[in-house]
C-alpha cells in the first residue's frame, strides 16, 4: 500500500513538472512582425525585464465593423538586443519572435519574446536607404581612413 502511494506521488509530480515545462518553455509558435517600434523599457519590481511595444503596419479587423488592436507587446531577454531596439525607437522594423503558452516573471510580462531584428529602415547611425556605415574609434570612419584620403594617410 505504501509502495503504491509512493509511486503514485512520483507519477503525479512528474506529470506536473512535464505540464509546467510544456506551458512555460515549449515554443508554441514563432514568426515576424513589422511596424514602428514605439518603445522598449527596463522595468520590474523583483525581476527586471525589457518590455516593448510596436505599432503594427496596416489595419487588423476580424470582421466587418470590428477593429482589433494594432499594438504588439513583447519582452526581450537579450540585453544587447534590447539596447539596439532602444536606440532605434521610432523606426520601421521587422522583428522575429517566439510565442510561449505562458509568461515567466524572469522572462518578461509578455508571452511573446523577441529574439532578433530582421531589418530596420534607416537605423540610427545608418546612411539613407537603410544602409549602416561602419564607424571606427571616436565615430570616425572604419579602418583609420581620413576623409578624402587612403587608410593611414595624415589628415589635411
Amino acid at each position: 500500500m505504501k509502495k503504491a502511494l509512493g509511486i503514485s506521488a512520483v507519477v503525479i509530480v512528474l506529470v506536473l513538472v512535464l505540464l509546467a515545462v510544456g506551458r512555460y518553455y515549449f515554443v508554441f509558435g514563432s514568426g515576424m512582425k513589422a511596424g514602428t517600434l514605439n518603445y522598449v523599457v527596463y522595468k520590474g519590481y523583483i525581476f527586471k525585464t525589457y518590455e516593448g511595444e510596436m505599432i503594427l503596419t496596416g489595419l487588423q479587423s476580424k470582421g466587418p465593423a470590428a477593429m482589433s488592436s494594432n499594438e504588439f507587446l513583447f519582452s526581450v531577454t537579450d540585453k544587447a538586443l534590447a539596447m539596439k531596439l532602444m536606440v532605434n525607437a521610432g523606426r520601421e522594423m521587422v522583428l522575429h519572435y517566439n510565442e510561449y503558452n505562458g509568461a515567466l516573471p524572469w522572462r518578461g510580462y509578455s508571452k511573446f519574446v523577441v529574439d532578433s531584428i530582421v531589418s530596420i529602415t534607416n537605423p540610427v547611425g545608418g546612411a539613407p536607404g537603410g544602409r549602416v556605415t561602419p564607424t571606427g574609434p571616436a565615430g570616425g570612419p572604419a579602418g583609420g581612413a581620413t576623409p578624402g584620403g587612403p587608410a593611414g594617410a595624415p589628415a589635411k
